[in-house]
């Protein structure tokens, strides 16, 4: 004989508790992903953002569990249910209206980026989470009719809730992170859990509802205006792309106009409105190559960003051609557009990940430009080890050179990264030298620092009679560089905690 489990609650349709279940555990993730480009501009997409940003919502989840499972057996009523989609379609759009503001405030109070990035993620996300976390248990109290059924109604619901999952993190990295905007992706959440709430109970809080209506409407309108990072900036453009969110905007350097990219809360490229040198020192650097390798007819730049040096270099040197890597396709796009960057027969663009490029390319190559890591937030790490430098080697032609940026100290804590690049790059090429640009003198301070490595047994004399080259070459970094860090490899390259120790003094 069946026991019937005691549920106060109205006839529910046929399969609406699996399409809730399956939608709420798509919204899970979709929301996670979305997570990561809210907090992007203000730190970045590094492995402790990603680290903060899925350990939050998974105890939040579990927390959600917990409460869901103790209000389910007190108050088995398919109103409680409706009730907390409705709570959670509030608090995603408080989300939404409410993200920069809660950013800004935590980016204000001094935290370093670990800290930052949690209190961040517990603010913004938590809430929510846990209420998400609360329907699953809810909908099996509901679902249960049958103590003799219990198992296989819990395995369902799990499995519709996983499934969801797995749909939602498809959606949102393939489609919704690429097509709108996160605000948008927030506001859609949030109307589609309303929808659900009014599906279930389409009677109950119907003053509440209609409030809420009102607010989403209004919010869903102007909350990217009132609040979106790109209302802080004169001129500003927000644009997602399938990797990044990337504002473009104008302003001023030592008094000339200049458009530039801000790509997780840091400036990536920039030009002058006004000619066509360029704007960041670091990128003069790279015209090193002409005195490493004289003459060179190949270059491959690894990061094109804004694509600053790639026009640079196809104006410096008309007898040569450039390729250039860029994992976004998207950020080339925004480059053709508002940075001038021009269809020309010498410049290759490959859209993919610079490794893999490097470890299928057949191509050779007399200079590499390497410039995919110019965030101190979030550096692509398979980029920085061992097995990655001696890819860098074996493409390049018998006196070719590497011309690497880096963003680091020298000495001390802080220096941690380029010391352990430098013994990296040491395992490789016989001659590595290093250039800090703004500041030779003091090895304690962070800022751009070229590493140039050279494949020719002959390095050329340490000065040059262009004048240009020449104030490049006086950064020389003559001091020793202690080997005092272990070699980055495939296997262990913990450079995000470098970064943090770069980060936490800044």
């Amino acid at each position: 004989m069946k026991q019937s489990l005691p549920v106060a609650s109205p006839r529910i349709f046929p399969f609406v508790l699996e399409l809730i279940v399956f939608i709420s555990g798509a919204l899970v993730m979709v929301y996670e992903v979305t997570g990561s480009r809210i907090l992007a501009p203000y730190v970045g997409t590094s492995i402790i953002v990603w680290t903060s940003i899925i350990g939050i919502i998974l105890g939040s989840l579990s927390i959600g569990y917990y409460l869901g499972g103790r209000l389910a057996d007190a108050r088995p009523h398919v109103g409680g249910l409706a009730f907390l989609l409705f709570v959670a379609a509030l608090l995603i759009a408080v989300t939404a209206i409410f993200k920069e503001i809660i950013l800004q405030s935590v980016g204000r109070a001094g935290f370093d980026i670990k800290t930052t990035a949690l209190v961040a993620s517990t603010l913004l996300f938590a809430p929510a989470s846990i209420i998400l976390g609360m329907v699953s248990p809810f909908a099996v109290k509901l679902k249960l009719s049958a103590l003799n059924t219990s198992g296989a109604t819990v395995g369902m619901l799990y499995a519709l809730s996983t499934v969801g999952s797995i749909v939602g993190t498809f959606l949102a990295g393939f489609y919704f992170v690429p097509t709108f905007g996160v605000s948008t992706i927030l506001f859609l959440l949030s109307l589609t859990l309303l929808l659900l709430s009014f599906i279930l109970a389409p009677k109950q809080l119907l003053l509440a509802k209609a409030v809420f209506a009102t607010i989403f409407v209004g919010g869903s309108i102007f909350g990217d205006t009132l609040t979106s990072q790109a209302a802080f900036y004169d001129n500003a453009i927000d644009i997602s792309t399938t990797y990044n969110r990337v504002l473009v905007r104008e302003s001023e350097r030592d008094g000339r106009p200049i458009r530039e990219m801000m790509i997780g809360n840091e400036h990536s490229s920039a030009m002058f409105l006004d000619g066509n040198d360029l704007v960041y020192e670091y990128t003069r650097f790279y015209h090193l190559a002409r005195h490493f390798f004289p003459d060179f007819k190949s270059g491959l730049v690894l990061g094109g960003a804004g694509y600053s040096f790639p026009k640079s270099f196809l104006q410096t040197y008309p007898d040569a051609k450039l390729d250039v890597v860029e994992i976004d396709p998207g950020l080339t796009e925004i480059a053709r557009e508002y940075f001038n960057l021009p269809d020309d027969p010498d410049l290759t663009i490959h859209h993919e990940d610079a490794r893999t490029f490097l470890n299928t390319t057949d191509k050779k190559f007399d200079v590499i430009f390497g410039d995919a890591f110019n965030s101190q937030y979030s550096i692509p790490f398979h980029l920085t080890t061992k097995e990655a430098v001696q890819k860098n080697y074996d493409i390049l032609t018998d006196k070719g050179v590497v011309i690497l940026n880096v963003i680091s100290a020298v000495e001390g804590d802080r220096g941690k990264f380029l010391r352990a690049e430098y013994a990296t790059y040491k395992s490789i090429f016989p001659h590595v030298l290093v250039f800090p640009v703004r500041d030779n003198q003091y090895g304690d301070r962070v800022q751009n620092i070229i590493l140039v490595a050279s494949k020719n047994p002959q390095l050329p004399p340490s000065t040059s009679s262009d004048s240009e080259i020449n104030r490049y070459l006086a950064q020389y970094w003559s001091q020793e560089i202690p080997l005092d860090m272990p070699i980055l490899t495939d296997d262990y390259a913990p450079v995000d905690y470098y970064i943090s120790q770069i980060l936490k003094d800044l």
